[in-house]
């Protein structure tokens, strides 16, 4: 897509002018208006200006419990930029209800653990078995069973070897995960017991399932929404709860998240995709028999009980990496040039690497000359074009968060940009757009006028305030920013899908010998 400099005045037009146009010669926004929309002609140059572009190192960690955590991550997936990325999710579980009845003489039939990703509705492949038979608690029944599947949603590769296969446990965690309110870092690591207690063959499709009574058509099992299904230990649910009925292990929540202290969920491989599931829809759905005496008969009726793995218990999302012989590694890994710029950009969410960007003082005077000269700042965007290695079968990222480092106060805080706060609520405002990311040549382009501005101007306001926040730098990182609850509006920059955004990318920095470097474009116009 093609926007030209006019279709940005139209968004920036009404939400800037009448503030920061500041200098006493400069023309009144009505006229100015006129100026630059004359016969359909924009009145002002786009002139290229230098800036310093560096990566920031993360050191492969990032806060990643319930707090941050709006999606699980699961897989494994490696590559020749970034190296390996591995992503395994930890979960407390709760009772539902606690000091439960089983009824007399419980036994335990099965135990599955249902996951339930992100996957592609509109991808639907339907099978119908006509002549099903189902095993009902009163003995078979015939019956017609219908099974919807979809491709879960992925990022990395889909095919390996014709199908990419993922082998899925889970582990009992030995460590004690404490609240849900906690901080956690990425990198952190809890004990479990190597002992599997479930697998799942997983290639990359969830199915829903119906199963209907061939005689009248009533439902005998339905699992409307897709998801995971997987087996888990019926002996250590026997042992660790029906034989716990009427204990202390069962009497509260306090002493259940110390007797069963979590559940580990992981992939053998180390390289195929990573997927999202959601963490608070996920169930554990127990199966079993008891005695059920009615006079002088006993009968054996098959009951469930579902543990809550909801939004009270503790959430950690789990990251390793591998950057041996990356491209990041041999690059700028834990060495970025903050003085001079890097050649090459690499940002990975998960704690992968962000990116920086300040405007050098050598453009800043620049900048002034033409300010003095009565020539105002009327746009200012930061442009960054993808490295063509990047260039593959892998998705470019449509979510990017952008940020202000500023100096008040003798203190380095962190914000969102002047143009985001002043921009927000302006119809059709985007704090960054992109171009051509299915082509070879696409780039990103970030709105940072008022900031510039700022930097420019401030030292020439007759009533320029010394305490006034200064812009240090500009930080990229992958993700989206996050509404608040209400639905109305962002719910603050320290929150965003960073913690759990599977996307990266490489993008040119400054390589002097490409005609793509990063650059900062500003439009001018003289009165």
């Amino acid at each position: 897509m093609t926007y030209t400099i006019k279709k940005s005045f139209a968004i920036l037009f009404m939400a800037i002018f009448g503030s920061v146009l500041l200098y006493n010669c400069e023309p009144e926004p009505d006229s100015l208006g006129e100026q630059l929309f004359l016969n359909g002609a924009v009145q002002g140059d786009e002139t290229p200006y230098d800036v310093i572009a560096f990566n920031i190192d993360n050191n492969d960690s990032i806060r990643s419990d319930a707090g941050k955590l709006g999606a699980g991550v699961l897989g494994a997936f490696s590559e020749e930029q970034f190296g390996m990325q591995k992503a395994s999710y930890l979960t407390q579980l709760r009772l539902s209800t606690y000091d439960p009845d089983f009824g007399k003489n419980a036994i335990v039939d099965s135990v599955v653990l249902v996951m339930k990703p992100t996957y592609a509705a509109d991808s639907v492949t339907t099978t119908t078995d006509e002549n099903y038979v189902f095993a009902g608690v009163d003995g078979n029944v015939d019956a017609k069973k219908v099974v919807n599947t979809y491709p879960v949603s992925k990022f990395g590769k889909a095919k390996i070897n014709g199908k990419t296969t993922f082998n899925i446990k889970v582990y009992e965690v030995t460590d004690f995960l404490k609240s849900a309110s906690d901080t956690v870092k990425s990198n952190q690591t809890f004990a479990y017991d190597p002992a599997v207690l479930g697998s799942k063959e997983f290639k990359g499709d969830i199915s829903s399932v119906a199963i209907t009574k061939d005689d009248g058509g009533s439902s005998l099992f339905t699992a409307s929404t897709p998801g995971i299904r997987i087996k888990l230990d019926k002996d250590f649910f026997q042992t660790k709860v029906i034989a716990k009925q009427d204990k202390p292990e069962l009497q509260d929540a306090s002493n259940f998240i110390r007797h069963i202290k979590g559940l580990r969920i992981a992939v053998d491989e180390t390289d195929g995709y990573l997927f999202q599931f959601s963490p608070n829809t996920m169930e554990l759905i127990m199966y079993y028999k008891y005695d059920k005496v009615d006079g002088s008969t006993t009968t054996r009726p098959q009951t469930t009980y579902s543990f809550d793995l909801g939004s009270s218990n503790t959430h950690i999302g789990q990251y390793q990496y591998d950057r041996t012989d990356s491209e990041w590694s041999k690059s700028t890994i834990g060495n970025p040039n903050a003085n001079v710029g890097d050649k090459r950009l690499f940002l990975q969410g998960m704690g992968g690497p962000s990116i920086g960007v300040k405007i050098p003082q050598s453009t800043i005077e620049l900048l002034k000359q033409k300010y003095n000269d009565k020539t105002a700042i009327i746009s200012a965007k930061i442009r960054i074009y993808a490295d063509p290695l990047w260039n593959n079968n892998y998705t470019k990222p449509t979510t990017l968060t952008f940020l202000q480092k500023y100096q008040k106060d003798n203190k380095t805080k962190t914000n969102f940009t002047d143009d985001i706060f002043s921009l927000a609520a302006v119809p059709g405002y985007t704090i960054f757009k992109y171009y051509d990311l299915d082509k070879k040549r696409s780039y990103y382009e970030f709105i940072v006028t008022k900031s510039v501005k700022e930097l420019v101007e401030e030292d020439n306001i007759d009533d320029y305030d010394p305490t006034k926040k200064s812009t240090i730098y500009f930080r990229i990182d992958m993700g989206a920013f996050l509404s608040n609850s209400a639905g109305t509006g962002l719910a603050g920059f320290q929150y965003t899908s960073r913690s759990y955004n599977t996307n990266r990318v490489v993008l040119i920095g400054n390589d002097s010998s490409s005609q793509d470097k990063i650059q900062l474009l500003v439009v001018h116009s003289k009165k």
